[in-house]
C-alpha cells in the first residue's frame, strides 16, 4: 500500500490556460492572489471567469494581505472562492464571517512558534512559508522544514516555499504535510505557468509518493 499523496495547490494563476494545464496535471486547488502589489496579481472579475471554467470539486483559494474583511467578503462573493488565505499580518478571528474557510501564513519564527500555531482553531489551516515581509511568498525561499515537521506531527499543515520537483521529495519525506502550495516552482515567469515544469513537478510527486510505504 503506498502513502497518501498530499494535496496540491497550484498558486498564482492568471490564465485560464495554466488553470486547465493545473488540474489536468492533478491539482486539487488553484490560487488566485488579490494582493496588488504582487507580479502574479489579478482581478476579481478575472480570477472569477477562470474559476467558473474549473471543474466542481476543484478548491479555488484566494490569497489576501492585509485587506479589509469587507473586501475580503466581496471578493468570496465575485470570485467563487472556497477558501481565503491570510498571507500578511492580520488576525484570522477578523474573517470568520467572509464566508469561506480559512488559511494563514506561518514562518514558524522565533521561540515557541510551533506550540503557538498548534494552538490556533482547528478552523484556521497554517500555511508554513519562507519569511519574506515584502514579497510575501512566491520568492523560491525554502521554508524552515525542521519547525514545519514539528508543527505537521501535532496537527495538518500546508508546506509552501521554494517547492520543485527536485526538492519535492525531500520536502514531503521531511515534513509530512498534509498539503503543499506552489507558485514559483512551475513558473516559466511570475504568473505565467510552465507545462514543463509542471509536468516534471507532478511525475516527481507520484514518484516520491509511490516510494513512501504506510
Amino acid at each position: 500500500m503506498t502513502a497518501r499523496r498530499p494535496r496540491v495547490k497550484i498558486c498564482g494563476i492568471t490564465r485560464q490556460s495554466d488553470a486547465a494545464l493545473a488540474v489536468a496535471s492533478g491539482a486539487d486547488a488553484i490560487g488566485f492572489i488579490f494582493w496588488p502589489r504582487s507580479p502574479r496579481a489579478i482581478d476579481v472579475a478575472a480570477a472569477g471567469e477562470i474559476q467558473a471554467s474549473l471543474p466542481p470539486f476543484v478548491t479555488r483559494v484566494g490569497v489576501f494581505v492585509d485587506a479589509s474583511p469587507d473586501d475580503v467578503a466581496t471578493t468570496v462573493r465575485v470570485a467563487g472562492l472556497d477558501v481565503v488565505q491570510l498571507h500578511g499580518d492580520e488576525p484570522a478571528s477578523a474573517y470568520a464571517d467572509v464566508g469561506a474557510r480559512l488559511m494563514k501564513v506561518s514562518t514558524l519564527s522565533g521561540a515557541g512558534a510551533v506550540e503557538r500555531v498548534a494552538e490556533w482553531p482547528s478552523t484556521v489551516m497554517p500555511l508554513i512559508d519562507a519569511s519574506d515581509p515584502e514579497r510575501r511568498g512566491g520568492t523560491g525561499r525554502t521554508a524552515d522544514w525542521t519547525q514545519a515537521a514539528r508543527l505537521s506531527r501535532l496537527r495538518p499543515i500546508v508546506l509552501a516555499g521554494g517547492l520543485t520537483a527536485a526538492s519535492v521529495a525531500a520536502a514531503i519525506a521531511t515534513v509530512r504535510p498534509w498539503a503543499i502550495d506552489v507558485s514559483s516552482g512551475v513558473e516559466e515567469s511570475p504568473g505565467i505557468k510552465s507545462p514543463t515544469r509542471m509536468r516534471e513537478f507532478f511525475a516527481a510527486l507520484a514518484a516520491a509518493t509511490e516510494r513512501e510505504e504506510v
